[in-house]
């Protein structure tokens, strides 16, 4: 072989490296000294909050030239508010990013309130879990079963379209005939487990089985409400094994479960971590990688434990072909899914 050969091929075994090594230093030249604004869609005290507040006290070391990390809560319009934000304010350079609600993922695909962002063009950095939703009511309230919904009236509460607390239930009427009148209007699940609390209303849906664990853990103890069913097409192990049941076992229809499943599909994405489009691709690269390397963070882990939150990194490539294939779906299942997000008070 010609020794210029040799060079070469030497060269473009490096060039990738080279490239790797040129972007980690771009990145970690534009972060020094710099401040990143991370965005919590729900309002202060509830799940979304003790995510985004977890993760900013540990990203920030992974992050090349180490900024500091400020959480600023955003909560409003079902989590379309942060979203909105990101989309259209917030600085493109990488030094803002957010914890959006799932229900803004699909707010284009399933709703038909004017929202002013498009989540196919967002950047995913990740997802810090996956949820399973849940029912729950008080232990005064006029049914004690899932099953008891369907002939008996409960009054839950909820905030506004494209969040869980209001589009689960609504499913539930709309897919299986159940019979929750939803308050909505409030801001996120603290200001609705408050209102529980006082008795305002009788309990709420979509409600994470993690933000229950870690917002109410007096409430499992002490059973204070019972969990009525799971709304998610697998459960959780804890819940399954106490025979708490899914939703979707009361679809009447292979379709029916279907839709069920399109919808519930939020459950899935979990706690997703956006950027706005046009962010430089060496910092999206970056913050990916900090994503994952913070929630394996042993120290990260300890605190979550403590706080009884859930941890389950998926990747923003990952999150990323997930929403392209969501925003696939076949038509008719999209449509049905869509109308089954239309809420109309039970008949009295």
């Amino acid at each position: 072989m010609q020794w210029w050969t040799r060079v070469t091929l030497a060269a473009v075994a490096v060039a990738p490296l080279a490239g790797s090594a040129f972007a980690q230093g771009a990145a970690e030249q534009f972060y020094r000294g710099k401040t990143i604004t991370m965005i919590a869609g729900g309002a202060a005290g509830g799940g979304y909050d003790a995510y985004a507040r977890a993760l900013g006290r540990h990203m920030g070391k992974y992050i090349p030239g180490n900024p500091s990390i400020v959480v600023q809560n955003m909560p409003g319009a079902g989590g379309n508010k942060a979203a909105g934000y990101m989309y259209t304010v917030a600085p493109k350079d990488g030094t803002a990013l957010a914890l959006v609600f799932p229900g803004s993922i699909l707010a284009p695909l399933l709703g038909d309130t004017p929202i002013q962002h498009d989540p196919a063009k967002f950047v995913f950095v990740g997802s810090a879990n996956s949820d399973v939703y849940t029912c729950v009511v008080r232990n005064d309230a006029p049914v004690t079963s899932f099953k008891d919904v369907f002939t008996q009236e409960v009054i839950i509460g909820a905030s506004n379209e494209g969040g869980t607390t209001r589009d689960m239930p609504t499913l539930s009427n709309n897919v299986l005939g159940t019979k929750f009148r939803i308050v909505t209007g409030y801001s996120g699940t603290r200001e609705i487990t408050l209102a529980v609390e006082r008795k305002e209303i009788q309990g709420l849906c979509g409600f994470g089985y993690t933000s229950l664990l870690s917002t109410r853990p007096q409430w499992v103890a002490d059973k204070t409400v019972r969990i009525i069913a799971q709304e998610n097409a697998k459960g959780t192990p804890a819940l399954n094994k106490q025979g708490v049941p899914r939703t979707v076992d009361f679809a009447r229809t292979p379709e029916d479960r279907q839709v069920m499943e399109l919808v519930y599909s939020q459950a899935v994405i979990g706690r997703p971590f956006v950027l706005p489009p046009g962010v430089p691709a060496d910092r999206v690269a970056a913050l990916r990688k900090a994503f994952m390397a913070a929630l394996a963070d042993p120290a990260l882990l300890a605190e979550a434990g403590k706080m009884k939150l859930d941890v389950e990194a998926m990747s923003g490539d990952d999150v990323q072909t997930m929403v392209g294939q969501l925003f696939a779906m076949p038509k008719r299942i999209v449509d049905r899914a869509k109308q089954a997000l239309v809420y109309k008070p039970p008949a009295r």
